[in-house]
């Protein structure tokens, strides 16, 4: 029994098993965060400014898609990972064919993880500038003359990041349950979304960057393997005695 689960144990990838967990559990974090975190703004936008962006909309859509795509594609990378781990590589990988599938098969997996870490760098970007956005409103929030409503948090000076059709007068929160609706419902709660969202994405790279290097391991583990196939072959036709010693291969 214990020669069984030490075999079933060196037959398991276990890089890629980390980093299939550390993906699918950013991704997920990722999803929620941001599905939640766009709901409230567009809630924002809508109940405080008095204007909606359609756009937002389409992104809860992608994120879901998205997130969906990113988790196949963690468990397609383990479960190529399972063939080229331990015996299991000697059984599928024996012959010339297979060999050359798996070597293409892993690069055209690094190729597709590389533009998924790019994409997910540019996409923590974008979450560094929104955090960044909600942390002022935060900020805003929190001065002392806004907390009393002895004045209005003003967004005139900031007109030019607001569409056309919105007036002068909505871009002043001065009613106390605007006030209440703007700092405590939405950009309280959104600020803490977008923080979760931009650490998972951050958990996310580092699942893809650990992808990459557990590629390049097993397109090794593929070439080294197909080298050792030919040296235990011609040694089988130098000296037919060493094949009841393959094993040692």
């Amino acid at each position: 029994m214990g020669d069984n689960c030490q075999a079933c144990l060196t037959r398991v990838p276990h890089a890629t098993l980390i980093a299939t967990i550390m993906c699918c559990l950013g991704v997920g974090v990722f999803c929620g965060t941001m599905y939640r975190g766009s709901a409230l703004s567009i809630l924002m936008f809508d109940e405080v400014f008095h204007f909606r962006l359609i756009w937002i909309e389409a992104l809860q859509m992608i994120f879901i898609v998205g997130s969906a795509c990113m988790a196949a594609l963690g468990f397609m990378l383990l479960c190529l990972g399972c063939l080229t781990t331990g015996a299991t590589r000697q059984k599928v990988y024996r012959a010339w064919r297979a060999r050359v599938g798996g070597r293409i098969s892993c690069a055209i997996f690094m190729i597709i993880t590389y533009i998924l870490t790019f994409t997910w760098i540019i996409l923590l970007g974008f979450l560094v500038i929104t955090t960044f956005l909600f942390t002022i409103f935060w900020k805003l929030c929190s001065k002392p003359r806004n907390i009393d409503h002895s004045t209005c948090i003003d967004f005139t000076q900031f007109d030019f990041m607001f569409p056309s059709s919105v007036r002068q007068d909505d871009m002043k929160i001065c009613e106390a349950h605007k006030v209440k609706l703007f700092c405590k419902d939405y950009v309280e709660k959104a600020e803490f979304m977008f923080i979760l969202a931009m650490v998972s994405c951050i958990l996310v790279i580092l699942s893809l960057v650990h992808y990459l290097m557990c590629l390049s391991a097993n397109y090794a583990h593929i070439r080294d393997h197909e080298k050792f196939q030919e040296l235990q072959e011609l040694q089988y036709l130098t000296n037919p005695d060493l094949h009841a010693s393959k094993d040692r291969f």
